[in-house]
């Protein structure tokens, strides 16, 4: 490799220098990159001041902030001198990571001294990237969105956002969305998890991780499917590890892959992609055959399982090896010890969630949890790691196209309750909204384009979309598009724009690959260290940020930016009614008091600034075991008061470490499963029978409560005066008073209710989840079994290919696997972590494992350079890593990279400066059409491909 200028591009993808000329424009010294003072001491030997360098004698002043790469949560110590970020250290008395960091951790510091940042506001100019004043840029941005509205609606902007966001950024950007009249508002979550929220929330009531990490240390078995925590979760690992030395679990781990988790494991299941489904009703049929099954508590808090049984009964051991590859001993076995290891807990990541499957796939994992009566149990439940630091918390608040905060929905009732919560005329609100009749109903009430879908919402007919006109405009607000499949049609998307706007700290591959001239704009947006707020752990912890420094170059943070864009396009008196905004930043703390007022669905209503903040400020009180804080000024509350944290702040519930854990009480953190799904189906009560939360007084199930419950059960007079009058009318999730949710506490009793979990979602295209193959399948002998649902013709406004796709057999030119992971280096998009020299170090080379016996057939050595062609043409030049990591069939690529784009190199397309250290293919270039058949997931974990050598 040889070092490189602008003038003087790499034309292949990597770092294009070498190490020693690598660690020279670092400015490390001997010792490499990790010496330049990366980590903090206690990690690593603490980099001695070159003699020229001025020490300072400033005082250091120490923030606590907390990491912003993946969902663990990790404390983070921050040291300043005269406002420069100079030193970080883990923190060792925080309750998640007691000190342990993982790479991209240690590098959070280059964030605060970044070059290759973006320093100022710019837009592309016949193909040159020109400086802007930001008052200049607001204007030119919003007389086009105005413009655009104008002519074409609201619905012809997308607002795409990020779970980058903090939780008062994430609300405030789906407010803006429904003030600026679209529910065209998404964010990363629709294609990492969004199958789980609805599989998991359509099974027992919430759509989140329903234990914690730290409570993983109590489990006895611990399987992982579509999960590689080793190198998606670093620090999750320790409690993994807890696990296996304490409670001497039980490690099953059941990939495609042999990976970084495979190698702790008792038992690694090699799985075909897309099989999910079936080779969990697999286990079920041994767990079902022997007996092992919880008959208890299936008879007590679950419906419909016969239902299941009878599924499954289709499934015997042949036939799940036919569908698998998983022999019918190494199924008994992992049945076995899953049954035998109690209480056990499955996790699952985006392996098995990015499928058509998707939905299928999270509620039979849940289903397969209820069977053993693990749920609601320490050591128990359905873990699901997060992939971004506030993937959990920007969901919650509601940054999709399909929903409110707080899961209210789009019905008139979610958007009244609302407009109450922001004190706003309802009317108004709805004057904001196209007001054509679409084939999807009103633009208000009906679900918005998804983030997975905004490429078909500009390239599809006119006619065939469920909006008055295409999508004209994109805000791409810290998304990172090469994420998301289908790259070459994306690039097409984006050329046929009237305008892109990128807000973010860096250019990211959507400022480089679109091939345009102008009509381009990049925002600097300030990092998470750049700003103070809330951010939501996987575990559903609360943490506070604090402001480490100010913000880099000309950066603002996202709050402030959608102050002066609100201001510009005419609602930001609306927007910002009842929050205090100093100069032109919002106050944070107003914006987390103002969803605190109206998320009583979730519970995000107990987590006020200041208990998070006392929270934040004695990190040292909580347990490492429990999360449950001894003595100290949060004595009882568990760390991060984990939603549902019910009722008012005043009220002081604990928070909720175990979801439907019913040996508690509930103003202790206990639960039932929730009542949502009514009372009775077909005749037959689906409420909880004999099973109740401890010390509540109503000794069975129960609907979720409303003010005539309350009336009938005598509860009514336990409601203040005020209270009452706010109650009136309303039920647990729209009194504002918290009243409802109050009483309902003082009486031990849930106030959503106590029913039963359900395995069938009578809603879903599948009620009892199916095995179906994947949309590209090598497997075309299974494809008339198990067929892909029919075509349909709009699903969140755009019609949906399904069977069109899997009847054309490509399967001959395109044979193998094609599937995709994460790596321990990076995160995401990869735009921020490339540009991080310690962790560019580490990993310069985007690739493909290739297993040796496919590499021998298709004459490809180790590093050389190949072409994976997907099965739709996109292809990608990369370097193959053979290796028996993948199976003979399957191949691996992972995400992260950017920055070429089907063999083109785009280094100098990003502004002078700022293009990422590692550049390389994008995997998604290469990734087909698929999408779940209730979320529209994206499919990226199983499609087809063919490798060629590279000349």
């Amino acid at each position: 490799m040889r070092l490189t200028r602008k003038s003087d591009a790499p034309q292949a993808p990597g770092l294009g220098i070498s190490r020693r000329q690598f660690l020279k424009r670092s400015g490390a010294t001997t010792g490499g990159l990790a010496a330049a003072g990366f980590m903090g001491a206690p990690m690593m030997r603490r980099s001695e001041a070159a003699e020229k360098t001025p020490v300072l004698d400033s005082p250091v002043e120490t923030r606590r902030t907390v990491c912003s790469h993946c969902s663990v949560g990790c404390g983070v110590y921050a040291e300043v001198q005269e406002g420069i970020w100079t030193r970080q250290e883990p923190a060792f008395d925080h309750p998640i990571n007691r000190g342990a960091h993982c790479a991209k951790g240690a590098s959070l510091r280059q964030h605060g001294h970044s070059s290759r940042r973006l320093k100022y506001p710019m837009k592309l100019v016949g193909g040159e990237w020109q400086r802007m004043s930001w008052e200049d840029a607001i204007e030119e941005i919003g007389d086009k969105v105005l413009q655009l509205t104008e002519q074409h609606g609201p619905d012809s902007i997308y607002w795409l956002g990020s779970a980058k966001f903090n939780n008062e950024q994430a609300y405030l950007m789906r407010k803006f969305a429904a003030l600026a009249g679209t529910n065209n508002t998404d964010h990363q979550a629709r294609i990492c998890h969004s199958t789980t929220v609805a599989g998991v929330a359509n099974t027992w009531g919430y759509g989140a991780m329903t234990n914690s990490l730290n409570d993983m240390q109590n489990s006895k078995s611990i399987m992982f499917i579509g999960s590689n925590p080793s190198e998606a979760h670093p620090v999750a690992m320790q409690h993994i590890l807890l696990a296996k030395e304490r409670s001497h679990a039980q490690i099953i781990v059941v990939d495609p892959r042999f990976t970084r988790t495979a190698a702790k494991a008792d038992s690694f299941v090699r799985i075909r992609p897309g099989s999910d489904v079936a080779f969990i009703w697999g286990l079920l049929w041994h767990i079902f055959e022997n007996g092992w099954e919880d008959r208890e508590y299936i008879n007590q808090r679950v419906y419909a399982m016969d239902e299941v049984r009878a599924e499954v009964a289709s499934f015997p051991p042949s036939e799940v090896e036919r569908i698998t590859g998983v022999p019918e001993a190494q199924m008994y076995d992992t049945a076995r010890r899953l049954s035998e290891n109690r209480p056990g807990c499955i996790v699952w990541c985006m392996g098995g969630t990015q499928h058509t499957t998707g939905n299928n796939n999270t509620r039979a994992y849940c289903i397969l949890e209820l069977a053993l009566g693990n749920v609601g149990k320490s050591g128990g439940g359905a873990n699901i790691f997060r992939g971004h630091d506030n993937v959990q918390g920007a969901t919650d608040l509601g940054l999709m196209s399909h929903s409110l905060p707080g899961y209210y929905g789009l019905a008139e009732g979610a958007w009244a309750h609302w407009a109450r919560v922001w004190d706003l005329d309802l009317d108004w609100l709805k004057s904001r909204f196209d007001q054509t009749e679409y084939a999807d109903g009103q633009p208000m009430y009906s679900n918005g384009i998804t983030v997975s879908r905004w490429i078909d919402g500009v390239l599809e007919e006119e006619d065939a979309i469920s909006q008055r006109t295409r999508l004209k405009a994109m805000f791409y607000w810290g998304h990172a598009v090469n994420s998301q499949s289908r790259g070459p049609e994306m690039q097409q998307a984006m050329q046929q724009l009237e305008m892109m706007v990128i807000v973010d700290p860096y250019p990211t591959v959507a400022g480089v690959m679109h091939g345009r001239q102008d009509g381009v704009y990049l925002l600097p947006a300030a990092t998470q260290f750049e700003t103070t707020g809330s951010v939501t752990a996987t575990n559903r912890s609360i943490q506070w940020r604090d402001k480490v420094i100010e913000p880099l170059f000309e950066a603002k943070p996202d709050h402030e930016i959608m102050y002066l864009l609100s201001r510009k396009l005419g609602f930001a008196d609306e927007l910002f009614k009842h929050i205090e905004v100093n100069g032109t930043e919002p106050v944070i703390e107003d914006i987390t008091r103002e969803f605190n007022r109206g998320m009583w669905t979730v519970g995000y209503t107990g987590q006020s600034p200041e208990r998070l903040k006392d929270h934040q400020q004695n990190w040292h009180t909580f347990s490492f075991r429990t999360l449950q804080a001894e003595g100290g000024p949060a004595d009882g509350d568990y760390y991060g008061l984990p939603w549902p944290c019910w009722g008012t702040a005043e009220m002081g519930h604990p928070g909720t470490p175990i979801l439907y854990d019913t040996s508690k009480r509930v103003s202790e953190g206990g639960l039932t499963f929730r009542a949502r799904f009514g009372i009775e189906r077909n005749g037959e009560n689906i409420l909880s029978d004999g099973s109740y939360s401890e010390g509540s007084e109503l000794n069975d199930g129960y609907p979720e409560f409303t003010d005539a419950m309350l009336k009938d059960l005598g509860w009514w007079d336990d409601l203040t005066q005020e209270e009452q009058a706010e109650a009136e009318g309303k039920n647990w999730k729209t009194d504002l008073s918290g009243g409802i949710q109050r009483v309902a506490i003082a009486h031990e009793c849930a106030p959503f209710g106590n029913a039963k979990a359900r395995c069938n979602v009578w809603t879903f295209p599948d009620p009892i989840p199916k095995h179906r193959e994947p949309l590209y399948t090598s497997r075309r002998d299974l494809v008339a079994d198990y067929p892909t649902w029919d075509d349909v013709a709009s699903h969140y406004r755009l019609p949906t290919l399904y069977k069109s796709i899997q009847d054309n057999d490509n399967s001959d030119r395109y044979p193998i696997i094609l599937t995709s992971g994460r790596l321990v280096e990076y995160e995401g998009g990869g735009e921020e972590t490339r540009s991080m020299s310690w962790l560019a170090e580490l990993q310069q080379q985007m690739f493909v494992e290739i297993n040796p016996a496919l590499a021998n057939e298709l004459a490809v050595a180790d590093g050389d350079m190949v072409w994976v062609e997907g099965a739709e043409g996109g292809r990608v030049r990369v370097q193959a890593l053979v290796t028996p990591r993948v199976a003979r069939e399957v191949v691996f690529m992972p995400f992260h990279f950017g920055g070429m784009f089907q063999g083109e190199n785009l280094h100098d397309r990003y502004p002078e400066g700022s293009a990422p250290y590692v550049l390389g293919e994008a995997a998604n270039t290469a990734t087909t059409y698929g999408y779940d058949t209730v979320t529209q997931m994206q499919e990226t974990k199983c499609t087809l491909c063919r490798i060629e050598k590279a000349s």
